[in-house]
């Protein structure tokens, strides 16, 4: 089984983010072929052109993390309707300036969890489209919109429901199935 590094982002910031579990899980369901590491953003600066001459050291290791994976997975909330703010800076940081968007060719999957019973499809349609944009080929099925109710995943990403836990098993199948194929067709490019 082929290996890849596959960064993760939550799209919370929250320390106690259902979204955080829900990565916990993933992680946990995910075949031995993905190694994850988190690429976090709490620390960037809102995104300006002006930094695009002197990128903050900050910036530059988000975007080399970004750049250092096979492939990217977005675990995120949906905030009125649409990605959290922190997210989207940290996509700008990423895919700036023109000419060195580290989402280029990056394979990448969207999923995310929420109280509510529609579980963060409109969010997750707006970050497909800023995706899109970026040129980062997306895993577009199976689609996961997960319902949070208390007790499905555990602190420790323990998934309690037996027909999630098997569904998020495989979407995590899906997922390394879909990195194979994407970087079959478009190799890394040397030095990325």
């Amino acid at each position: 089984m082929t290996r890849y590094k596959v960064g993760y982002l939550i799209g919370s910031l929250a320390a106690g983010s259902i979204n955080r579990k829900l990565a916990r899980a993933l992680i946990r369901l995910a075949p031995e072929g993905l190694e994850f590491h988190e690429i976090s953003f709490k620390d960037l600066p809102l995104y300006s052109y002006d930094y695009d001459s002197n990128y903050p050291p900050v910036a530059q290791a988000f975007k080399g993390a970004i750049a250092a994976s096979d492939a990217i997975l977005f675990v995120t909330p949906e905030y009125n309707r649409s990605i959290p703010g922190g997210l989207k800076n940290a996509i700008d940081w990423a895919s700036r300036p023109y000419g060195t968007n580290a989402f280029t060719r990056k394979p990448s999957a969207v999923i995310g969890t929420s109280p509510g019973s529609i579980g963060t499809a409109v969010a997750q349609q707006s970050l497909r489209s800023v995706l899109s944009f970026c040129n980062s080929p997306q895993m577009n099925a199976p689609e996961a919109y997960i319902h949070f109710t208390p007790g499905l995943i555990t602190d420790d990403g323990e998934v309690t429901v037996a027909s999630t836990k098997e569904f998020l098993r495989n979407y995590m199948a899906e997922f390394h199935a879909f990195i194979g194929r994407v970087l079959t067709v478009l190799p890394r490019q040397a030095g990325a």
